[in-house]
């Protein structure tokens, strides 16, 4: 049985709550889910043992710390190998700029999706760390102009 299926109605009101505000209280959201604090505290604790709930983070205004421009850059690597793919995911965690990275089908290898401060940032980002890769070929990037819809709740 697909994992979805095993949610109850009041375990997606759960995900859906906390995915909206993950500092509430467990006070606060057993009274927003209908439940005593004890089965809420136990639900949520189910929940992260079970892999639904992957962890909680702080949402940073990119603004307020120099990251204001958001790029998306395809990337098409020379040689489609294990080894390749293995080296350049390798350098993709560890190059900070990169908040995200997805090997993807179709016309080119990988999507990465980095924060710089203005364009002069990302030239040197473009220069110093992704041309650098292991097995970059070819490289387009986009750069957004304004952010439409952007979050990382999931529809529950």
């Amino acid at each position: 049985m697909p994992d979805e299926l095993r949610l109850d109605a009041t375990d997606r009101r759960l995900l859906r709550v906390l995915q909206a505000d993950g500092r509430i209280s467990n006070q606060e959201l057993a009274q927003r889910c209908n439940l005593s604090p004890s089965a809420c505290s136990e639900r949520v604790r189910r929940l992260r043992e079970q892999g639904y709930i992957t962890g909680f983070a702080a949402l940073v205004d990119p603004a307020k710390i120099g990251r204001s421009l958001l790029i998306f850059v395809e990337v098409v690597l020379d040689r489609t190998t294990a080894d390749v793919f293995d080296a350049f995911a390798a350098a993709a965690r560890r190059a900070p700029d990169v908040l995200e990275c997805y090997m993807v089908a179709g016309g080119f290898d990988y999507l990465i999706k980095a924060r710089v401060r203005d364009m002069e940032a990302y030239r040197a980002f473009l220069g110093e760390v992704l041309v650098q890769m292991p097995g970059v070929r070819e490289t387009r990037t986009y750069a957004v102009l304004e952010e439409i819809k952007a979050g990382a709740a999931l529809p529950i």
